[in-house]
């Protein structure tokens, strides 16, 4: 997971440090995400490993740390919403966005990257490849959170 003992995260946490700090987004932390990882943590590592991607490519890393930041900025718990994995999938983000445009203002490229980070499961395709590398990164976190929830999981039943 990403820390403070990360390359590059000093620059990393100047890009978003106007947002990390906001109640909006600190609220993230006490949603549940990825199998014991909070929702706050999942969108730091996907905003982290996007900004270093993006960098290392020569393309917009601050938009692309912003955006990852604010990509899953909902509230509610889908995973008992009701709404089902295909409709939570297909909505979240733009809820996500309606969220981030009142907390900040987003340039277009990061209004193309929250809404678009879900574009397997929408209509509506990236238009950049700022925006595929963060859906990518949200994908391979999500995958390691599973993989880290599952390993603290076996711990536990182990420990006792």
């Amino acid at each position: 997971m990403v820390n403070a003992d990360n390359n590059l995260y000093n620059e990393f946490l100047e890009i978003v440090e106007d947002l990390i700090y906001t109640p909006e987004f600190r609220k993230l932390d006490e949603c549940s995400h990825h199998y014991g990882v909070s929702r706050m943590q999942h969108c730091i590592n996907v905003a982290y490993y996007s900004f270093v991607v993006c960098k290392k490519l020569k393309l917009d890393y601050v938009a692309a740390a912003r955006a990852g930041l604010l990509h899953d900025l909902f509230y509610y718990d889908w995973q008992g919403s009701g709404l089902g994995v295909a409709k939570h999938a297909f909505l979240h983000s733009s809820i996500a966005l309606e969220n981030a445009e009142q907390l900040t203002e987003l340039s277009p490229l990061e209004r193309d990257i929250i809404k678009n980070h879900m574009w397997l499961c929408g209509k509506m395709w990236p238009r950049h490849r700022e925006s595929y590398i963060v859906s990518v990164a949200d994908k391979v976190c999500a995958v390691w959170e599973a993989g880290y929830g599952v390993k603290r999981k076996v711990a536990c039943v182990m420990a006792e």
